[in-house]
């Protein structure tokens, strides 16, 4: 926890804003993995001029980390330091045009997906298939299910850490696989989904075989963070983890799921280290086992708290 006289000190460096602030403010319940500490200072910005205005004078020593629906996300225990931007009503705005969807970085993946379906638009059905927010879409260049953000996006909106804000191309948002190269601590306010016009109900069906897909082979239901590791180049993680003899390892309250095991989840009493402390066990055997050098899909972000529970 941090102190009360570094939350006072912190708060009377902000600068006004006609959002909400809270300090010492709970992070862990707003996560998937229902894990982590507070935050230092967490800001839900009105809308994005609110956003610009703040961080324009918002003195530049202090840290800013936004986070979108926290799907992807280990807040560690001992919590994050500085401003923590989370956006909420004012940035979930959908607009449908004719080859295409304009979305706040607040809307949830699946909403934006439901949207374009309904408008009879193509292309972005995979979004059904990632829980989360475009602004945290964007910022990993999410994907599954045959399609990603770097094959659909035209531009995305952001504002960066001294209040600018940005129209950013595709190419110059610089896509790689599950990376974006935004500029430090710049916050996604918005993008532009490219769709086309395709036939409503083949896009239903290809939807709820999405769905079907997603209950029938991952732990949908548990608290999760989605795929923990990227897939190295032509080798799927899972197996690589699962031929390691990770499946259903565990450490402390967390474990390595039974039904896809490139998902760690909390079985209920797990903290953030037990989760982080497990996705590294993992990664150590199937380096020992295979040579090959997992990476992080999930974001772990704050200062690491207690020591995490012997492997089991």
């Amino acid at each position: 926890m941090m102190t009360a006289q570094a939350h006072a000190h912190l708060l009377d460096s902000l600068p006004p804003l006609r959002g909400r602030v809270q300090a010492d403010a709970v992070l862990g319940p707003t996560t998937w993995f229902r894990v982590g500490g507070p935050a230092e200072v967490l800001v839900r910005p009105a809308d994005v001029d609110d956003l610009c205005a703040f961080l324009a004078a918002l003195p530049l020593e202090i840290s800013v980390l936004p986070i979108g629906a926290a799907s992807n996300l280990i807040v560690r225990d001992g919590g994050v330091r500085g401003v923590v931007v989370k956006l909420a009503r004012g940035f979930g705005g959908i607009t449908v045009e004719a080859d295409g969807v304009i979305a706040g970085a607040g809307a949830l993946d699946v909403t934006v997906a439901e949207h374009a379906a309904a408008a009879g638009l193509s292309g972005l059905a995979f979004l059904s298939g990632i829980p989360g927010s475009i602004g945290g879409a964007v910022a990993m260049n999410a994907g599954a299910y045959g399609g990603d953000i770097a094959g659909c996006l035209d531009w995305a909106d952001v504002v960066t850490r001294d209040g600018v804000r940005q129209r950013l191309s595709n190419a110059q948002l610089g896509f790689g696989y599950r990376h974006c190269s935004l500029p430090p601590e710049a916050v996604v306010v918005q993008a532009r989904l490219r769709a086309r016009p395709g036939d409503r109900q083949r896009i239903a069906e290809d939807m709820a075989a999405i769905r079907a897909a997603r209950e029938a082979s991952q732990p949908v239901r548990a608290r999760t963070g989605g795929s923990t590791f990227r897939n190295p180049p032509d080798m799927k993680a899972w197996e690589l983890i699962d031929g390691a003899g990770c499946r259903g390892l565990s450490r402390g309250g967390a474990q390595v799921s039974e039904k896809h095991c490139n998902f760690l989840i909390n079985t209920g009493s797990a903290t953030a280290a037990d989760i982080e402390g497990l996705g590294e066990e993992v990664r150590r055997r199937v380096m020992a086992g295979t040579g090959v050098d997992l990476h992080w899909e999930i974001r772990r972000v704050g200062v690491p708290g207690a020591r995490p529970e012997e492997v089991a």
